[in-house]
C-alpha cells in the first residue's frame, strides 16, 4: 500500500466514488463503492509511479496529510 494522501468523495455527475491523490498530479480512480475506488487507486498509483520513472518525472515522497491555508 502506498502512503500518499487520498481524498474520496461521491461524484453525482459520474454516479461513482472518486479518489484523488493530491501529491501525484492527475492521479485518480473511481469505483461503484468507496472500497472499490480505494482498491482501484492503488493500481493507478503504481502505474503513475511506473510511468513517471519511465519519463524521468519527479516522484514526490509521501508526506501524509496535506495542510491547506
Amino acid at each position: 500500500m502506498h502512503k500518499y494522501e487520498r481524498i474520496i468523495y461521491w461524484s453525482e455527475q459520474d454516479q461513482k466514488f472518486i479518489v484523488e491523490v493530491p501529491e501525484l498530479a492527475g492521479c485518480m480512480a473511481d469505483g461503484e463503492t468507496a472500497a472499490e475506488a480505494l482498491e482501484n487507486v492503488e493500481t493507478v498509483i503504481s502505474e503513475w509511479i511506473e510511468t513517471a520513472k519511465a519519463i524521468g518525472r519527479e516522484i514526490l515522497v509521501p508526506k501524509g496529510k496535506l495542510m491547506y491555508a
